[in-house]
């Protein structure tokens, strides 16, 4: 097991328990991971990091010295230090450099002590806009094109862990300039943002999404972000709300994207109602981007069928070759610098409409999607492969079979 070389095993001796839990936060909010882990162990503690949507262990604390960081780190952020035996959650601000990063800490007890979970939130990172998330050039204009609509619902769909958020973040930001009034609902609210009017759902208190859904509904606001639709009431008041001059966007976990009118129905929504105010359905994977620094190009122009179908939404230049990760410092040797979206984006006309309006069933719907010039995961992701964004290893492995046309 390969253990980050910052952390050898006489840092952990020779360090307070502050400094220990000071650079293991530190060096995560180097690496931009997503999630801390301090996983309780029989002769120690050991600690790994999220990165990339991957789990990597980088190092393994002496027993004493990880319960006293996991002590200290529940005593900042503000955790009962004497109840070990029920699940717990705090936060801690932590600043690195020129940058705060959030931690939000969720702790449950195990077999070997107590597990903490930190997601680091980072604003400077986190936060991007619809241009940064991955999105071509065509999608982008399709996706500003739905938001510019002055009502309807806009869903983003996937798998937890798959950048929901984050899309939409971006899409609300895109339309935050002041002209209208976004209200956000969230469970937690992840990134405050200047010019919306952010509140948080606690259901410890009764006040979850449907509670707060229908009150902000009477704050007259022209946008709507809800972090999840999870349940009937909140489904069909968010559908109410965009048949009558507001803009909704929501997540909603469904695997592709014409299976979003299948959840939202079974949640009990009028297929009538879902069908008049639908306006688009946004379903992503995110996969790793290949490092620049070392990518590995192979000539493929003996074989121009690999890249026929998806030609014409290629940038010019691309489409001869293909490419797989190489091995540098920069990337740690890994071959892959980061994560985009891959995409597959169902926009709304009058003939989609009509066909949700009379229940047809999502193979059906996605079938007709198509033919209307959806690109579905599969050639989405081609699309990123031909460009040299990431590796057809990674696709395979990110990717459901099923929409790879290998089941």
């Amino acid at each position: 097991m390969a253990y980050d070389g910052r952390f050898s095993p006489d840092f952990f001796t020779e360090k307070s328990s502050a400094e220990v839990l000071e650079a293991i936060i530190e060096r995560a909010a180097e690496l931009h991971v997503s999630d801390l882990f301090l996983l309780g162990e029989e002769g120690g503690v050991r600690v790994a990091y999220r990165r990339m949507g991957g789990l990597e262990t980088v190092a393994a604390l002496p027993l004493e010295v990880g319960r006293s960081v996991i002590t200290l780190l529940k005593a900042e952020a503000g955790i009962d230090l004497g109840d070990r035996r029920r699940p717990h959650e705090g936060r801690r601000i932590q600043t690195v450099g020129d940058r705060v990063v959030d931690l939000r800490i969720n702790i449950i007890p195990t077999l070997h002590g107590e597990d903490v979970t930190a997601r680091l939130l980072d604003r400077k990172f986190g936060l991007k806009s619809l241009d940064q998330i991955g999105l071509t050039r065509i999608e982008l204009n399709k996706i500003q094109a739905m938001l510019a609509n002055p009502s309807g619902l806009i869903l983003v769909t996937g798998p937890t862990g798959t950048g929901k958020t984050t899309t939409l973040y971006a899409a609300v930001q895109s339309l935050n300039d002041g002209s209208r009034k976004i209200n956000t609902l969230e469970d937690p609210v992840e990134y405050a943002v200047a010019g919306l009017r952010q509140s948080q759902a606690n259901p410890r208190i009764g006040l979850d999404f449907p509670e707060l859904l229908r009150n902000v509904l009477r704050q007259s606001p022209d946008v709507i972000m809800i972090g999840e639709i999870r349940d009937e009431e909140t489904a069909a008041t968010a559908v109410r709300a965009a048949n009558s001059g507001t803009v909704v966007l929501s997540t909603l976990h469904s695997p592709v994207a014409a299976a979003a009118v299948q959840s939202m129905a079974a949640l009990g929504v009028n297929r009538y109602f879902l069908s008049n105010c639908l306006l688009g359905v946004v379903a992503q994977r995110l996969v790793r981007t290949l490092c620049p620094k070392c990518r590995v190009a192979y000539d493929i122009s003996e074989s121009p069928e690999t890249f026929a179908d998806i030609q014409p939404y290629l940038e010019p230049g691309f489409g001869s070759f293909i490419f797989g990760p190489g091995s540098c410092e920069a990337c740690l040797h890994q071959g892959y610098a980061g994560r985009t979206a891959v995409v597959e984006l169902m926009v709304f006309n009058r003939a989609l409409r009509q066909l949700v309006a009379n229940g047809c069933s999502s193979e059906e719907l996605q079938t007709f999607a198509i033919q209307q010039g959806m690109l579905e995961f599969r050639r989405s992701a081609l699309v990123k492969v031909a460009m040299g964004i990431t590796s057809t290893e990674e696709i395979m492995r990110e990717l459901p079979t099923d929409q790879l046309g290998l089941d």
